[in-house]
């Protein structure tokens, strides 16, 4: 007789019901996993344990009357790993993305992730996840703003005013308890009117709407940059103000004499040697480097003009006293952070635990026992 199991299914209410909206909550999963991924106590995809995902991309043309073809960010991704620490735990986050799924009235990504025992590879839960990734989202730049950030910075830019961009408002204000005044930039005044409207509705500070990017920029003591990869930015050295902090979540261009005068803080120092390695292989590495946040610092580094991605400083080697972060009220700080996996599990494993406590969710029936047991 084989063993019977259930896994628990959570729907997007029930992720709500079960904190995916604590903003302190994520900021403080986040900062748990970075610590664990300084310590090397996680795994991820490929054999450097170091990538951010498999990608399925669809050719510009096909024969086939039913394959999909290339579109704006039109994707699907598998991004498994493991989580050691408390968390002790497998899982999977995958989605699928599409530009064109705001036609038919859906995000542009669908996202759901599974959570697994270790050692048998059973599902513990199945769970929405597009609340979770914009959470984590979120919460990643807002750990670097814990950091990095000027503790007396005062006005907040956000350059990218669409559900990610107000994710990481959302988490990064959090710590930063002297901003006054909130700037909103987005290609879309429309998206950036809502977001400052949103700000000073739930947050009561002085938010307002600044269509040039020059002028969102000089104002800025911190620049959350949160815009889509079909918005291409570009920022100029004597636009940043000294002692700025810039939290890169998407991708963004800066004149070679502004990423020289940045200290750049990255995410993990494995996923950018990843993303190196990966962009070696694909052929064209240009190109490759053109899609990733780290991107143009990679070059600099190729070029021999920025420190190695080994010489460089993680925010994890920061928050457990092993690097320095911010050394002087003047200095200008990019953090590098392009998303991972672990965080996802990390904050889907305590929204588990939580509905296991609380008796959110569904539990379903994957066998009394299993077929393949009984046949063996």
């Amino acid at each position: 007789m084989g063993k019977r199991t259930e896994f628990l299914y959570m729907s997007e209410p029930d992720v709500i019901e079960a904190g995916v909206l604590d903003v302190k909550m994520c900021v403080n999963s986040a900062e748990e996993v970075f610590k664990l991924l300084v310590q090397g106590d996680y795994l991820m995809g490929g054999n450097n344990h170091n990538n951010h995902g498999m990608y399925i991309v669809f050719p510009k043309e096909t024969p086939f009357p039913n394959m999909p073809v290339a579109g704006p960010d039109r994707r699907f991704v598998a991004m498994p790993a493991y989580l050691g620490g408390r968390f002790d735990i497998c899982g999977q986050k995958w989605y699928g993305s599409n530009a064109e799924n705001k036609i038919v009235g859906l995000p542009r990504s669908v996202l759901m992730l599974t959570l697994n025992n270790k050692s048998t590879g059973e599902p513990l839960a199945y769970m929405s996840a597009n609340l979770i990734s914009a959470a984590r989202t979120g919460a990643v730049p807002a750990v670097g703003a814990r950091y990095l950030t000027r503790k007396d910075s005062k006005v907040l830019t956000l350059v990218g005013c669409g559900p990610i961009g107000k994710a990481c408002f959302d988490s990064i204000i959090t710590e930063l308890p002297n901003v006054e005044k909130v700037i909103c930039n987005n290609r879309s005044e429309a998206k950036a009117v809502s977001l400052a409207t949103y700000i000073k509705k739930n947050y009561a500070l002085n938010a307002v709407v600044e269509n040039s990017l020059e002028s969102a920029a000089r104002e800025a003591d911190v620049i959350s940059v949160a815009a889509s990869r079909t918005a291409p930015l570009h920022f100029r050295h004597e636009w940043i103000k000294q002692g700025c902090t810039i939290l890169a979540s998407g991708p963004l261009q800066c004149d070679e004499s502004l990423w020289m005068d940045t200290d750049i803080v990255y995410d993990h120092i494995g996923l950018h040697h990843a993303y190196v390695e990966d962009a070696i292989e694909s052929g064209d590495k240009e190109a490759y480097y053109s899609g990733v946040i780290g991107g143009p610092i990679y070059r600099l580094i190729d070029a021999g003009k920025k420190p190695a991605i080994d010489d460089s400083v993680s925010i994890g080697q920061v928050i457990i006293g092993k690097n320095q972060g911010r050394i002087s009220d003047k200095q200008i700080i990019c953090f590098v952070s392009c998303g991972m996996s672990v965080f996802d599990l990390g904050l889907g494993y305590d929204l588990y635990m939580t509905a296991l406590e609380k008796g959110i969710g569904k539990k379903l029936l994957l066998w009394e026992s299993p077929k393949q047991s009984e046949e063996a």
